[in-house]
């Protein structure tokens, strides 16, 4: 029992250790899903953003920000809050490699994924969008909600 334990936790430490080249993500998430999905891909991604929302619902803003690390989505950073919504950047080499290359990259999975999770930590409906912003290689989310439009949990 005891050699089988620790080859599982070996197993765990070495899939944390893990990397991808990013020549591979970009072929699956720049060429693939694209081809796959057609024009219809911004719309598709940002409904799938929502649902993996709804699979791994985060509690917390800290929560969020670590999981788009863990996906290797980039450094989520909030630049600013009222009570209308709330700005947010990503960074990431992967995402100053996209916009060196010049390459149009869809950010509607992350977008939709952050409508989710404020929509269900605010209890208000969200809405998300995304700006490319070339000159300092980063992606900076809007969320707008209105605290009249609330939603019930279920």
């Amino acid at each position: 029992m005891r050699a089988s334990l620790q080859i599982e936790e070996d197993s765990m430490e070495n899939t944390e250790q893990l990397t991808i080249p990013a020549f591979g993500y970009e072929l699956i998430r720049e060429v693939l899903i694209p081809e796959l999905l057609g024009k219809e891909t911004p719309e598709i991604l940002y409904w799938a953003g929502k649902h993996l929302a709804r699979k791994f619902p985060l509690v917390s803003m800290d929560e969020v920000i670590s999981f788009f690390e863990e996906a290797g989505w980039g450094y989520l950073q909030i630049l600013k809050q009222d009570k209308h919504g709330m700005e947010l950047e990503i960074t990431s080499p992967l995402i100053t490699r996209q916009l060196k290359l010049k390459t149009d990259g869809c950010y509607k999975l992350e977008a939709g994924f952050l409508a989710e999770q404020i929509q269900t930590q605010k209890k208000v409906r969200t809405e998300a969008y995304e700006e490319v912003m070339k000159k300092t290689q980063v992606i900076r989310i809007i969320l707008r909600w209105d605290i009249k439009d609330t939603i019930m949990n279920g």
